[in-house]
């Protein structure tokens, strides 16, 4: 059995919602992620299907919702956005203890390192790197109204608004003091900068959340934390994710981020892209690099204390150590671009 599946019952709810499944279905969890559990799902023709869930056991309010996040994909389905096909929502709880959707697989590669990266010819790493940026400003540039998806948030103040729901995640979370954080999160509120305008922010726009293959990014993932806001939080944030061989490894990514395997765009040609084709002003996007490594921080504690209270299954093993100090580095790098910028 597969803790977070009730292979029975959901067995047969995906054969009600996609007849053409061949019963008996397998379940296995998919490596990667620390927040909404991922399977795999293959019926006994080899078709493959992917199942998401929310973690096990108790969850913080506002986070890990399925309806938004099957709305969210199904809206981007005819944009220049990849996204994986949605096949079906769940929200009988008697289902499978929680809500639930299933979306088409998409053959591919994750690049969660540089171990990975590494394999791929220069040509792969130039043309992944273009798609990586080009998907971003095709994001960016969405009108949400003319998708549906005008009601996901509001679409003023999100850096105050961030900070806010941050800090009520970080104090929910906290198990320990880091100062950092709470210094950071005063220079953040006091150098806010002006938004100027409004976008569909992804919210984990890197590599580690997208499949590739073939040179091009097949599919964008993950968009639990997607909504309407400032769309240079993005940009900072994929930054912060995007070292190459000629840069100083930054704390919480070292060797972990993909394009250190080296081939892939710089950073400067990455925002050189960034800027022609979408017009922004990029001249503080250091600020949004800070607010970033800071929101990953509180993210990374709410992680730190799931696994510390086992709400991410028995199946999963983690550092724990590791983690509570990658929280530590990331509060501390926020606060270093916040002093020294």
């Amino acid at each position: 059995m597969i803790e977070g599946i009730d292979h029975e019952l959901v067995s047969h709810w995906l054969k009600k919602e996609i007849p053409e499944l061949s019963m008996p279905l397998s379940f296995s969890l998919i490596a990667g992620g620390h927040s909404n559990l991922t399977f795999h799902c293959e019926d006994s023709t080899g078709r493959s299907l992917v199942l998401r869930r929310p973690p096990l056991g108790e969850i913080l309010n506002s986070a890990h919702d399925m309806v938004r996040e099957h709305k969210i994909i199904s809206s981007l389905k005819n944009t220049a956005v990849p996204v994986p096909e949605t096949l079906g929502l769940c929200e009988d709880g008697s289902i499978n203890g929680a809500d639930f959707y299933t979306m088409d697989f998409v053959e591919g590669d994750v690049l969660n390192d540089s171990v990975i990266s590494s394999s791929l010819s220069v040509d792969d790493k130039q043309s992944i790197s273009r798609d990586v940026v080009e998907i971003l400003c095709s994001l960016h540039a969405i009108d949400p109204d003319d998708v549906g998806l005008g009601d996901l948030g509001r679409k003023d103040s999100y850096l105050s608004r961030q900070i806010k729901r941050w800090v009520a995640q970080w104090n929910a979370s906290k198990t320990h003091e880091i100062p950092e954080m709470e210094e950071s999160c005063e220079l953040l509120l006091q150098n806010l900068p002006e938004q100027i305008g409004s976008a569909i922010v992804h919210g984990d726009f890197r590599l580690g959340n997208m499949i590739v293959s073939g040179g091009h990014v097949r599919a964008v993932l993950d968009w639990e934390l997607c909504t309407l806001g400032d769309p240079l939080a993005d940009l900072g944030y994929v930054l912060n994710n995007w070292l190459t061989l000629e840069e100083v490894p930054e704390p919480g990514e070292g060797d972990q981020a993909p394009t250190a395997a080296g081939g892939f765009f710089s950073r400067d040609e990455f925002l050189d892209v960034y800027a022609n084709k979408t017009g922004r002003d990029i001249s503080k996007i250091n600020y949004y690099r800070a607010f970033s490594h800071w929101r990953l921080a509180a993210i990374g504690q709410g992680v730190y204390k799931r696994y510390l209270v086992g709400a991410m299954g028995s199946e999963r093993d983690v550092d724990l150590e590791k983690q509570k100090d990658s929280v530590s580095r990331r509060a501390a790098a926020a606060l270093e671009l916040l002093t020294t910028t």
